[in-house]
C-alpha cells in the first residue's frame, strides 16, 4: 500500500497538504488552552475502535476537533475526533477520542501537539491506547499487552519513557483478576499505513518485538519529556504472520470489531487506572 496523496488528505474540508501550521508555538497552544479552559490531572489517548473507553468519563462535555482553533482533524476510521472532558473515579480527565498519525500526512509534530497540550491543562499523568497486531506467539486476538518498554523505529529515542512505571499496574491487573489476558511486552511502531511484510515483521521479532502499531511510541516520548508519568497498553487486534504460506492481512473492521468485543473490560481497566492515580499521586 502506498502512502497517501493529497487528494486523500481531505475530510470535512480540511486539506492538510494546504495546512502550513505544523509548527506549535508555546502561545499558538496557550491559546487552545485559553479556549479549552480547563485544569486536568489524568489524560487519556483512545487507539483505533478503542473510543468507547471515553463512556467510562462521566459529567462529561465533547468538545470537536473541528471547532477547536488551530486543532487537527482526525481523518481515520474508528477516531471520533473529540475531546471528552469529565471525570473517571472523581479523577478529573481529559479524552482523546481520536489521535493523529504520521501516515494521515501529519507532521509528528502535529501528531504529538495534544500531548504537549495535556500538559498545560495540567495533567501529570498520561494513559496511552492503541490497537496492535501480536507478534509475539503467546498472545492470541482480544489479549491486552501493557508496554514495558519500547522500539522506537522511527526515532530511536535514547530516552525510554516506559522503563519502569508499570508496578502498580501489573498488581492492579492480579487484582482484577484479568492476568490470563494481559502480559508485558515491547511494542513498536512503524510509520504506516501499510501493514508489515512478512520480512519486516520477522526482522522485528529478532530484536524483541511483541506488538506492533502506527502510533503511542512518540506520544508517551513527548509525555516524558513534559516530565509526565506514562502508562500504555495495546490490544491485540491481530495476529501478526511470519509465515509467507498462512499470511492473513489484518482489515480495520476487524480492528473495530475487536475493540468493541473488548469494550467492558477495557473500561475496567482504565477506570482502575485513574483511580489508582488519584489515589497515589498526592504521595508522589
Amino acid at each position: 500500500m502506498s502512502a497517501y496523496s493529497c487528494n486523500n488528505n481531505k475530510s470535512n474540508g480540511y486539506d492538510m497538504c494546504e495546512d502550513t501550521e505544523n509548527e506549535y508555538t508555546y502561545e499558538k497552544l496557550m491559546k487552545i488552552r485559553e479556549f479549552l479552559a480547563e485544569r486536568i490531572h489524568v489524560g487519556i489517548i483512545c487507539g483505533s475502535g478503542l473510543g468507547s473507553m471515553g463512556e467510562a468519563v462521566r459529567n462529561s462535555v465533547c468538545i470537536e476537533y473541528k471547532d477547536i482553533p488551530s486543532f487537527p482533524i482526525s481523518t481515520v476510521q474508528g477516531h471520533k475526533g473529540r475531546l471528552i472532558f469529565g471525570y473517571v473515579s472523581d479523577v478529573p480527565v481529559m479524552c482523546m477520542q481520536g489521535r493523529f498519525h504520521y501516515y494521515e500526512g501529519y507532521p509528528l509534530s502535529k501528531c504529538v501537539m495534544p500531548v504537549r497540550l495535556m500538559k498545560l491543562l495540567g495533567v501529570t499523568h498520561l494513559i496511552a491506547s492503541n490497537a496492535a497486531g501480536g507478534l509475539n506467539p503467546s498472545y492470541k486476538v482480544g489479549d491486552i499487552m501493557l508496554q514495558k518498554d519500547h522500539l522506537n523505529i522511527m526515532g530511536f529515542s535514547g530516552n525510554n519513557p516506559l522503563r519502569g512505571p508499570n508496578d502498580g499496574v501489573t498488581n492492579l491487573v492480579r487484582q482484577l483478576g484479568m492476568e490470563d489476558d494481559v502480559h508485558e511486552g515491547v511494542y513498536t511502531c512503524m510509520g504506516g499505513p501499510n501493514y508489515e511484510t512478512v520480512a519486516e515483521l520477522r526482522a522485528l521479532k529478532v530484536l524483541g518485538v511483541d506488538a506492533v502499531g502506527m502510533s503511542t511510541v512518540h506520544e508517551v516520548t513527548t509525555a516524558k519529556h513534559c516530565g509526565m508519568k506514562c502508562f500504555a497498553f495495546s490490544l491485540i487486534t491481530n495476529i501478526c504472520s511470519i509465515d509467507y504460506e498462512n499470511g492473513e492481512e489484518a482489515t480495520c473492521e476487524e480492528v473495530l470489531d475487536v475493540g468493541k468485543s473488548k469494550e467492558t473490560i477495557l473500561k475496567v481497566l482504565v477506570e482502575n487506572v485513574v483511580k489508582f492515580i488519584g489515589e497515589h499521586s498526592n504521595n508522589e
